[in-house]
């Protein structure tokens, strides 16, 4: 998969074309600090921001991609709706909400963030009219495992374009890739390096196969998820970081290598299990 660019696209299941390479902006602190890292992102190349209006920086996120002096049909921008939203049934005000803190008219992407019980269905049920009315390019879900997305076909035929999971080495996801893959959706990986309870960035097998190309451990997954076929969103807020992890297209994994990474699964997440979770 030597072809792959920064600017490599995959087509959704609508014929919208998502970037392969994103930057997530999870914990990064409205302000400053979130502008700045989605300014250095579209500086090094990327076109793809990941917000959530549980995040609480999509103003920020909003008035970089103006200031950047991109045009706003360049930059592929997702935005998520929140459980709470979700659990009230205020799906459309939630989405009014965070176009306004976005100051645009449409996103590329909206995500059902979680499954909430009893209301993913319904939510994403409620979100069809403003996909269908433009206003949402693609619509999506996100932390859905194989039973949720089974549930949600039988209360809706629009096919979600996206299912944001967790995916990393230790967590990579196989089943469910396999059988999203088979529905024509795409699997977009939050926390590819594993945050800080994985650490996988230190990981030794990783750095290991790093060090046959030059590379970092981070840089190795990254590569590893792109040619999978992977959507990937690395969160950063040092811009030598971002820049750092949109350095994986100078070389491409080896067969083996790629098995071998494919080796380390654990079925071990850094974050919650959609079928066990509080918020």
């Amino acid at each position: 998969m030597s072809e792959l660019r920064i600017d490599s696209t995959r087509t959704l299941n609508n014929g919208v074309e998502i970037p392969l390479l994103g930057l997530g902006v999870f914990r990064a602190e409205n302000g400053r600090e979130t502008e700045r890292a989605v300014l250095w992102a579209l500086e090094a190349g990327y076109r793809h921001i990941d917000t959530a209006a549980a995040y609480g920086n999509e103003e920020s996120v909003g008035r970089a991609i103006r200031d950047s002096g991109i045009p706003r049909s360049e930059i592929f921008l997702t935005t998520k709706l929140w459980n709470e939203d979700s659990r009230r049934g205020t799906e459309a005000e939630a989405f009014n909400r965070s176009l306004d803190l976005l100051g645009t008219d449409y996103v590329d992407l909206y995500l059902v963030h979680w499954p909430v019980p009893g209301r993913f269905e319904k939510s994403y049920v409620a979100l069809e009219p403003l996909y269908r009315a433009g206003h949402i390019k693609a619509l999506g879900v996100s932390n859905f495992h194989r039973h949720h997305l089974e549930a949600l076909a039988k209360a809706t035929d629009l096919t979600p374009a996206v299912d944001q999971v967790e995916c990393h080495p230790l967590l990579g996801q196989k089943p469910l890739v396999d059988y999203c893959e088979g529905l024509g959706i795409a699997v977009t990986c939050w926390s590819p390096l594993g945050g800080v309870r994985l650490n996988l960035t230190a990981d030794p097998t990783l750095a290991g196969i790093g060090a046959k190309y030059g590379k970092t451990a981070a840089q190795v997954i990254i590569r590893w998820e792109l040619q999978r076929g992977l959507v990937t969103i690395p969160k950063s807020v040092r811009r030598e970081r971002i820049a750092e992890n949109a350095g994986v297209f100078d070389f491409e994994l080896s067969h083996a290598d790629m098995l071998a990474i494919g080796d380390m699964n654990r079925n071990q997440r850094a974050g919650s299990d959609p079928d066990n979770f509080d918020f």
